[in-house]
């Protein structure tokens, strides 16, 4: 790891502290930048050195692309590690940190550019022989007519979704003819103002679809391996709020299926990293709807089922490392389940910023806590809502979920209000026990 002496971690929070640890495990120095509302967060007192990157809103410090590029100047840094969230996904952020000579932990940038438009993503899936959802295969253009035949031939209902968007936004469920245009039209609105790009495609819209996910690793030069799959279809408005590993109901040979084609397409591309395909999985078919190109929230679960640390993996990469992994080698034991804990009302979630006054933190067997928070920590207002990550493994599922109902009623955070009861409802939950729940199994049991 000598070509990474030094790494820029250039996020906050949870997994700001995550890369810190994988970090000081291999030996690589660390600067934490921060803004002014983060000077006590726990990886900016752990980090060999702390730059301040600008005051509160995210847009002057963590999405400041020169302060960040600065702090790797003026710290001799060789590398940044964008986390995720903030610019782990901008093309442009990578294209800089690598003009400015420094090492982009993640793939390279013309990657991030193919995968971040989602219909540029999905044919370069279809190329590579992923099983994608039926639709419109491109842009759609300002032909009403073209439009309205379009979604006939695809049936009822469609949806249609903005080309560069992302985290639930730039989404509209169409179930008639009478309301295609106009909803294209608002697709088109929302998609220019949230990301700066009108452009909108048309899918076929799965009636109860579950969401699973692919991790992959990429060397950037042309080798790749799967590490199994994640079920993330505990949702709420298009957010996961818990993940688990592996997915009910998958067999080894549907993984093994999906799991090849995800990796030759990261041949084809080069892919470079860590990375994650998303899929709807219904009635036995994988359908293909973007890549993150990243590290992902739930990282955890297919590190605890694996054994496998991913964000080590992302740094060796980086240092120009063959994969320390051969497919071989992934081996897929017992189950992992993660609770995403947030500041936020378990009903009405509305954030929940404010001291901490009192923090216990739950443990006993297979159980991982992921988290920055400590007694007397104050959870800013500016920022995502994320303060943990709860992590159950165990032999199997119903151990895991046994595991994770005691975690959860060990938990203590005093001071603000969060989402376990929520967590708590969910594992007592007699059809998530079950397993198998759709996407839209949360909204509808919230709703009652």
């Amino acid at each position: 790891m000598s070509s990474l002496k030094k790494v820029v971690i250039a996020n906050r929070g949870e997994i700001a502290l995550r890369i810190l640890r994988a970090c000081k495990e291999l030996g690589i120095a660390t600067v934490a930048v921060h803004s002014t509302a983060d000077s006590t967060l726990m990886h900016v007192k752990l980090a060999d050195e702390s730059v301040c990157i600008g005051s509160p809103p995210s847009t002057q410090s963590y999405l400041n692309i020169p302060a960040i590029i600065s702090a790797a100047e003026i710290t001799d840094a060789v590398a940044i590690h964008p986390g995720y969230g903030f610019l782990s996904e901008n093309a442009d952020f990578a294209e800089r940190v690598e003009q400015s000579g420094f090492i982009f932990i993640g793939p390279a940038p013309e990657t991030i550019r193919l995968m971040g438009d989602k219909v540029s993503a999905i044919n370069t899936m279809r190329k590579a022989g992923v099983p994608c959802v039926p639709g419109s295969n491109g842009v759609l253009t300002d032909n009403p007519e073209k439009n309205i035949a379009m979604a006939r031939d695809i049936g009822y209902p469609v949806i249609i979704k903005a080309a560069g968007g992302g985290g639930g936004r730039g989404m509209r469920v169409v179930h008639s003819e009478a309301a295609l245009l106009n909803a294209i039209s608002l697709t088109q609105t929302e998609a220019a103002a949230a990301f700066s790009n009108s452009n909108v495609y048309m899918e076929k819209f799965l009636e109860n679809p579950r969401h699973i996910e692919i991790q992959v690793l990429g060397d950037g030069k042309g080798d790749a391996i799967y590490l199994g799959e994640r079920d993330c279809s505990m949702q709420r408005r298009h957010q996961k709020v818990l993940e688990e590993a592996p997915a009910p109901g998958i067999t080894e040979k549907m993984r093994e299926k999906i799991g090849n084609r995800c990796v030759q397409a990261c041949k084809e591309i080069k892919y470079r990293g860590a990375g994650t395909f998303e899929f709807l999985f219904e009635d036995g078919n994988f359908y293909f709807i973007e890549m993150n190109t990243r590290i992902q929230v739930e990282h955890p679960v297919t590190e605890m089922v694996t054994g496998i640390d991913l964000v080590k993996e992302q740094l060796r990469i980086a240092a120009g490392e063959k994969l320390s992994i051969k497919q071989s080698d992934v081996r897929i034991s017992g189950h992992a389940i993660e609770c995403r804990i947030n500041a936020e009302d378990p009903r009405s979630f509305m954030p929940s910023p404010g001291t901490i006054s009192l923090y216990h933190a739950p443990g006993g067997p297979g159980v991982r806590i992921d988290s920055h928070i400590y007694s007397s920590y104050t959870v800013p207002p500016n920022y995502d809502s994320l303060i943990g990550k709860l992590i159950c493994h165990g032999e199997d599922r119903l151990t895991a979920i046994h595991r994770m109902r005691n975690a959860l009623d060990e938990i203590v955070i005093d001071g603000i209000v969060t989402n376990v009861r929520l967590h708590q409802d969910i594992m007592r939950d007699a059809n998530f026990v079950k397993g198998s729940t759709s996407i839209h199994y949360l909204e509808k049991k919230l709703a009652t």
